[in-house]
């Protein structure tokens, strides 16, 4: 009987780039390997799906149409006379397929609740060396490139830096899926205007304008989109039901949730003691495991977890005010009593209801330049290069404040 070989070299289509081509084995191993099918069970953009009802996107779109970009920039930079060798290119595609793997349940809510002082990008890393392993040191260059350590800069400034092929991606991406025509950029045009001098990423002085349209593309997402007041409450609101569900987990009371997140819930996880077989635990933790357990802490005697979650579930969301200015004491304690005296609720159960912060955006980063090439091989920052004044206002670190309590409290 003859062996049927399967097939790697397969062709994805994408609602936004059309025909996506996977590139190699390897690649089509990593994508079908579990830990990275799992982000199809992440959502790209958390809870915005309750300001923008399309923006239901997972981490798994977003990390093949990088990989798509990458593939174009490769193609692009060699035809100009960049050198970047098979294994580099292979690297990239690696880096920047898996540059997002690390991610939790509903993205960023999981880093500040179940889990504590360990970022996305360092359980990322710790997925891209247990793959390493498995894949036999195959990944060993993309590991070095995405950590920064491989002497050609530019190559890391593809998969991270303010004009690399994740937020080429991102921001193309969730405009089209929340309908937000206002941050759609022109990446395939941006990314032909690259070039590479003296071992940086450069923008060719032709591309200026793409980049000023990019950069105003991305303040008007993060206001509008990322930092919208409502999914803001919401991600808060999600945090406060797992922090809430911790504590009263960790005080050992039982919490129906799955295998996976129970054990995120009845420990104390961080980076000191998040070892690989926590992270083989984690690769089985997604929204599915995170939502349904929430459904059900709806019915629990505690009265807090209860609250916050048929809040969250049926998008009762609590009511939030922003504004430019920090809230004073005064107004944040009038709040707190009013609330105190109608719930009936001691200081510290308090805090889940009634609670403050700030958000801030900073579309541009002059410490991580974009910088354009002139015609006479001049290079310069795009603060500079650029005739409208906004761009050096986008530079500017805008900081805006916010407060959430009970609706009719």
């Amino acid at each position: 009987m003859i062996e049927k070989k399967s097939n790697k070299l397969k062709i994805l289509n994408d609602p936004i780039y059309g025909f996506i081509i996977i590139p190699s084995a390897l690649i089509f191993d990593l994508i079908e390997h579990p830990y990275f099918q799992r982000l199809r069970r992440i959502s790209q953009m958390g809870l915005s799906y309750l300001v923008y009802p399309g923006a239901h996107h997972t981490r798994f779109h977003h990390a093949i149409g990088c990989m798509h970009l990458m593939q174009k920039s490769v193609q692009l930079l060699r035809f100009k006379g960049v050198i970047i060798t098979k294994e580099e290119e292979t690297a990239l595609y690696v880096a920047i397929l898996l540059h997002d793997i690390g991610h939790g349940a509903f993205s960023h809510a999981l880093e500040h609740s179940i889990v504590s002082n360990i970022n996305h990008e360092t359980i990322s890393l710790k997925y891209m060396e247990v793959l390493n392993e498995e894949f036999n040191g195959q990944l060993s260059l993309a590991i070095e490139i995405f950590k920064g350590n491989h002497p050609k800069k530019f190559l890391y400034q593809l998969i991270s830096s303010q004009l690399d092929m994740d937020r080429l991606d991102y921001l193309k991406r969730d405009s089209f899926y929340t309908g937000v025509a206002e941050g759609n950029i022109n990446s395939e045009r941006l990314i032909t205007m690259l070039n590479v001098v003296d071992n940086q990423l450069v923008v060719e002085e032709k591309g200026i304008y793409s980049v000023e349209k990019f950069l105003i593309a991305r303040r008007f997402m993060y206001w509008q989109v990322y930092l919208h007041k409502t999914g803001v409450v919401a991600e808060k609101l999600l945090e406060k039901v797992l922090k809430r569900a911790k504590e009263l987990a960790l005080k050992g009371v039982q919490l129906p949730a799955s295998k996976s997140f129970s054990y995120f819930l009845y420990n104390k996880i961080d980076n000191n003691n998040f070892t690989r077989d926590t992270l083989k635990i984690f690769a089985k933790l997604d929204n599915y495991d995170v939502f349904s357990s929430i459904k059900e802490w709806i019915s629990n005697d505690d009265v807090i977890l209860s609250k916050l979650s048929e809040s969250l579930i049926n998008r009762r969301l609590p009511k939030v005010i922003l504004q430019n200015k920090p809230f004073t004491e005064n107004q944040i304690e009038t709040v707190k009593k009013e609330v105190q005296k109608k719930l009936n609720l001691s200081s510290d159960e308090l805090d889940y209801f009634v609670f403050h912060g700030e958000i801030n955006n900073q579309a541009y980063n002059k410490a991580d330049a974009i910088n354009i090439l002139f015609k006479n091989g001049e290079v310069e920052d795009i603060t500079k290069a650029s005739d409208q004044l906004n761009i050096q206002a986008l530079s500017n670190n805008v900081y805006k404040y916010f407060m959430c309590f009970p609706k009719n409290r």
